[in-house]
């Protein structure tokens, strides 16, 4: 008889997520947490991206006679797209030492998001409504941080998972934020939609990791959680 396929972990990951994701249902805490715990164990590597540079790192992506994305040398904000369905979407973003992605949000979306290597500062938030007159909206920056920012500390590499992805078409979009502290409320803080900011640049790069494949018999790894 012969063997099954080895499914690489970038396979693994959306044969997950289409399970996830494919279902009426809002997914659970134990889906997520499975999604996550398989992101977790996803390298650079994985995603065709060399993290060390080509003297520490083998050149061929695995499974792959491409050669890998070189992530020191990335010198923009560079979005690398994997896969996008309706239901769900992968990529990875790399980001050069000082590069900021600015506050921005992810509406009625679940993301998971993975650092494959490097060092990043990212500031989160959550909405908060105010129930005392006025009603007014604020922003809380301690369960969950739908709405965030980025700044790499070095060389860094985000891999994301969006369900449902943006969509213009579906009125889906993100949107820029500036955030104003609130002295006299320690973590909290006021939220002002801005443009898109004029100095944000965004580079894509094709994806050199392991190839999907979209309708892969999906026989062990889901229980129905």
């Amino acid at each position: 008889m012969e063997c099954a396929t080895e499914r690489s972990k970038i396979q693994l990951i959306y044969d997950a997520c289409n399970a996830v994701f494919s279902q009426k249902e809002l997914p659970t805490y134990k889906q997520i947490q499975w999604l996550k715990n398989l992101l977790d164990i996803t390298e650079a590597i994985d995603v065709g991206i060399d993290e060390f540079g080509s003297c520490e790192s083998p050149l061929p992506s695995p499974k792959s006679d491409k050669r890998l994305i070189d992530g020191q040398s990335v010198s923009e904000i560079t979005y690398i797209h994997i896969h996008e369905c309706d239901n769900f979407s992968m990529g990875v973003f790399c980001f050069p030492a000082g590069g900021t992605f600015p506050l921005h949000d992810h509406p009625g979306m679940t993301v998971i998001s993975k650092l494959l290597y490097g060092s990043v500062y990212i500031k989160s938030y959550d909405w908060v409504k105010v129930t005392n007159s006025g009603g007014r909206t604020f922003l809380y920056p301690r369960s969950g941080g739908n709405i965030h920012s980025f700044t790499a500390l070095t060389p860094c590499a985000i891999l994301d998972v969006l369900s449902p992805p943006y969509s213009e078409e579906l009125e889906r979009r993100s949107t820029y934020f500036s955030d104003l502290p609130i002295p006299s409320l320690h973590g909290y803080a006021m939220l002002e939609e801005k443009d898109l900011p004029d100095d944000l640049t965004v580079i894509g790069e094709p994806y050199l990791g392991p190839p999907i494949v979209s309708q892969y018999d999906f026989l062990s790894g889901w229980t129905g959680m």
